[in-house]
């Protein structure tokens, strides 16, 4: 079985994906089939139309009118149309970094689940996230920044590229497609967050902005993401 993973891309954090994707495969002991989602290329494909404005220099969404802060914030949700509504895929955000092998997530795929999440409770206290944009709260925050969707699963098809492009944000990522039993779990240690999630992490989730970004460079996990980048640099320069 090779496993899709779609990784969101944001120009602005070309490294964190590069990062990202280097450390998913360094440590992965199955085939994996990796792909940055970029909008650009959804565009232009006519997968993804929704419009967007800038406000005191912040994207917002001109379908809920509220603020986004990545070109993946809406895209993540078009996993299962580009999966042809087929078998198992994962998502993640770009600025994770794995410290473990995802094929341990294999024997957590459940047919009856329609999406497995971390499903922890993040009510974060700043105000400002990543590179100045506004940190939001909402239902069920975080979660879907890293799901093992069941692209298969018959309720997944309510997820229609109409469905991405036009619904509210708060209903795609408050998972409003689904029934409660149909969202499974994946170990919280898989979207593991500064302050929010305990014990040892299986993969970073640098949710307020990670060493990338001027005045990150102190958070959790800041030496490792650094250590990785530095063998991502040698494979980039003899490519």
């Amino acid at each position: 079985m090779t496993l899709p993973v779609l990784i969101g891309f944001d120009p602005r954090e070309a490294v964190a994906f590069d990062v990202c994707r280097h450390s998913l495969l360094r440590h992965s002991s199955v085939p994996l089939y990796v792909r940055a989602l970029r909008q650009e290329g959804l565009r232009l494909a006519g997968l993804y139309r929704r419009q967007w404005e800038w406000r005191d220099g912040q994207r917002v969404d001109l379908i809920d009118d509220r603020p986004f802060s990545t070109e993946f914030s809406f895209t993540r949700f078009l996993v299962p149309a580009l999966c042809q509504y087929e078998g198992w895929a994962l998502f993640c955000d770009c600025d994770f970094l794995f410290l473990a092998d995802v094929a341990e997530l294999l024997p957590l795929m459940d047919d009856s689940k329609a999406v497995l999440v971390a499903k922890q409770t993040h009510l974060p206290t700043e105000t400002v996230k990543m590179d100045g944009v506004s940190q939001s709260q909402y239902r069920r925050k975080n979660w879907s920044s890293f799901m093992l969707i069941n692209c298969g699963h018959p309720s997944n098809r309510r997820l229609t590229v109409r469905a991405v492009n036009e619904e509210f944000g708060a209903w795609l990522h408050g998972f409003h497609w689904l029934e409660n039993h149909e969202i499974g779990e994946v170990p919280p240690a898989w979207n593991w967050i500064e302050s929010v999630t305990e014990g040892e992490p299986r993969a970073v989730h640098y949710s307020s902005g990670g060493p990338w970004f001027a005045g990150h460079q102190s958070v959790a996990f800041a030496a490792e993401w650094l250590r990785e980048r530095d063998l991502v640099a040698p494979r980039k320069e003899a490519a």
